[in-house]
């Protein structure tokens, strides 16, 4: 929870390579082509292995499917490219026994392995329950026989959105029916001796995704033999920054507690692309490991005996199986409430120097877009920095200049000589505690009054001390804030690794019972825009996943309108903040028999606008219905060049023309009275 500290797991054979201790997080991605065609597989395998791709699935659907990996195999290896192979298996075990001879890992989902959906509201007697798991045992051991003969390790794939009707009968569909299902099947293979196992627990709702995994650790490391890899990624992520920002918030945030040893970032685009996105993600985490020069190669007996030695004696500071906002109390900046049960605003920095005006005027009303609706996608507040007299006089210039866009400027300083002018002029005024510097709070508070005009957010800039340190510092400063009768305050940490200390601060505040509202600041000035992307949505995506933060800040130097938009994604992400129509878009693959890029992005195109609305785009049926349930509608391949659409988990139309499909959508849309027209 405090510190960064990988989980220790068993090492699991991948052909030529391995996963799992401190070995490297390894990065995979999947073809979309069809498995029966040879030609096609081959050179997007090959593009793959060229793009750096460590492990690459393949699906497959049909005996037929499984029988061609063979060529597929041989021809890439007469090719040089020893990548191991995945393959990935849904419902027909026949074709899992056939592919399990041609590959290195085979990927298998419990919910649908040996048995059907028929997503029914029935229940299951005990009797019954137990009935059908015989049947998935007497179905699958040959498998793990098989598997276990060859050498070939196992992936037991959970999907939230394809949960067995038994599953969802006594669970639901939850986080708790998602490591069932996953623990049903390995304790079939523990039982049989076979221990070359990982687990994913999937979802395209990024917290649940996040909580699945977490519970599944606590779980199987206490009920298992090992401690088994784990397989990251957000399932049906989409497309483009939101796809990026969602696959990095959800893998990000369980790499930050030190689970995860393979990822694959899902994007409805060139699996290719896919590929840097994973490596920028995991880069933080493998460069960590390989400066310390950790030993991958402990022996099993370590990983059983390190279980206890990796418990912290803190307490978490939120629960991290499911979630619940951080309570906090509200305060008024600029006629918005902040705080309590209301939605996280945004604010962002200015970058044009307080000694240019005119830049700084333009960059000021570019940010707050005074000109658009109230609802639409800008940044709410912006900040500018005052360190001297003289920009303070030019900010009550500026401020009269702005005239009514000036009520959403706020300002900050580090010289506490300046805070109580700044806070006579702006609706929030930032007083930031650097490191190293001596902080006299009680010279700092003689010169405020409880009353200011102001909310006042006390920062700690945090660059090189331990994660605990801006927690102690801030804390200190509440308690005597608290006792001078200030409550019109808030508090945040300036970092560029936000996770851990904010952690400690929320921590440090439940223990006082302070419910101060929390800004929660992310700074990061570099010039790699997918860097940036990447670390933003992990270090503050986290965050809002986990309930904390009523204020998002991002400080960084990307284009005002990169920036305003990236803030808006991390927040929809963590289905927080909804500012647009939320597209779960699977990536495609090969029981995809229509355009699915083409199709994302003609509908994306005329239903952006639906703000709220969440949208389903499936390839095909695996996932469909079942992710149906986290979408309103859904547009699910049936054939070749028919859909199907669905409203909830609902099938309402079936085989459509693909020609007729997005229309029909839209007036499915206007039925069900959520269609409004664009701006």
């Amino acid at each position: 929870m405090y510190h960064y500290r990988r989980r220790f797991t068993r090492e699991v054979p991948f052909g030529p390579i391995a996963l799992g201790g401190y070995l490297p997080i390894r990065v995979e991605s999947m073809t979309n082509t069809h498995t029966f065609d040879t030609a096609a597989s081959v050179e997007q395998c090959r593009r793959l292995h060229d793009a750096g791709c460590e492990i690459i699935r393949l699906t497959v659907p049909t005996e037929r499917d499984a029988d061609n990996l063979k060529q597929i195999r041989d021809q890439l290896r007469r090719d040089g490219i020893d990548t191991p192979l995945v393959a990935d298996i849904h419902f027909s075990a026949r074709a899992a026994m056939k592919a399990v001879e041609y590959v290195e890992n085979i990927r298998i989902n419990p919910g649908n392995y040996a048995t059907r959906q028929k997503f029914s509201n029935n229940e299951y007697t005990e009797a019954a329950y137990r009935e059908e798991l015989d049947v998935v045992r007497k179905e699958f051991l040959p498998l793990v026989s098989r598997a276990k003969e060859l050498g070939v390790s196992m992936r037991i794939g959970t999907n939230h959105g394809s949960l067995s009707d038994r599953i969802v009968s006594r669970y639901g569909n939850s986080p708790e029916g998602m490591v069932e299902a996953a623990l049903e099947f390995a304790r079939i293979c523990e039982e049989y001796g076979y221990y070359d196992l990982l687990f994913s627990m999937k979802s395209s709702n990024v917290r649940v995704m996040i909580q699945a995994y977490r519970l599944l650790v606590k779980r199987a490391d206490a009920e298992l033999r090992y401690s088994y890899p784990l397989h990251l990624g957000v399932t049906e992520a989409g497309d483009g920054d939101e796809g990026r920002v969602k696959s990095a918030m959800g893998i990000g945030a369980l790499l930050e507690d030190g689970l995860g040893d393979t990822i694959r970032v899902s994007l409805t685009e060139d699996p290719v692309n896919e590929v840097p996105v994973g490596f920028a993600i995991v880069k933080k985490y493998n460069d960590y490991h390989l400066i310390r020069g950790d030993n991958a190669h402990l022996p099993v007996k370590h990983v059983v005996e390190s279980r206890q030695a990796s418990g912290s004696s803190l307490l978490a500071p939120f629960d991290p199986f499911s979630y619940s906002r951080r309570v906090s109390r509200t305060v008024t900046i600029a006629g918005m409430t902040v705080g309590g049960n209301e939605m996280p605003r945004l604010e962002t920095e200015i970058h044009a120097p307080i000694s240019d005006p005119d830049a700084l005027f333009q960059e000021i009303t570019e940010r707050l877009a005074p000109e658009k609706l109230p609802d639409a996608i800008r940044s709410e507040l912006v900040g500018i920095r005052i360190e001297s007299p003289e920009e303070l006089a030019f900010l009550e210039n500026l401020l009269v200049k702005l005239g009514d866009a000036g009520r959403s400027v706020t300002a900050a300083t580090s010289d506490s000589a300046l805070l109580a002018g700044i806070s006579r002029n702006v609706i929030k005024a930032r007083f930031d505690i650097r490191e190293g510097e001596a902080l006299d709070a009680e010279l700092l508070l003689r010169q405020l009054e409880p009353d200011a005009p102001a909310v006042l957010e006390f920062c700690f800039v945090h660059q090189q001390t331990g994660e605990g340190v801006p927690a102690q510092v801030l804390v200190r400063l509440a308690e005597k804030l608290r006792e001078r009768g200030f409550e019109r305050i808030m508090f945040s940490i300036s970092s560029s690794a936000t996770v851990f200390v904010y952690r400690h601060l929320v921590r440090e505040f439940n223990e006082r019972g302070f419910d101060y509202p929390i800004v929660v600041r992310f700074n990061a000035h570099n010039g790699d825009t997918l860097k940036t992307l990447i670390d933003a949505s992990v270090q503050a995506g986290t965050l809002f996943c986990d309930g904390i933060g009523d204020i998002l800040a991002l400080e960084t130097v990307l284009p005002a309108s990169a920036e305003i938009d990236l803030a808006f994604n991390i927040l929809q992400g963590a289905r927080i903040r909804m500012s647009k129509t939320e597209f779960i878009s699977c990536p495609g693959c090969g029981r995809t028999y229509f355009d699915l890029e083409k199709a994302a992005t003609a509908i994306k195109q005329r239903l952006l606008h639906l703000k709220g609305l969440k949208i389903g785009i499936m390839g095909c049926i695996v996932n469909g219905p079942g992710e149906m349930a986290d979408a309103d509608f859904g547009y699910v391949g049936s054939g070749k060049g028919r859909i199907s659409l669905y409203v909830g988990k609902d099938r309402v139309e079936d085989n459509l023309p693909e020609a007729e499909a997005v229309d029909r959508l839209i007036e499915l849309i206007r039925e069900r009275g959520r269609w409004v027209d664009p701006a």
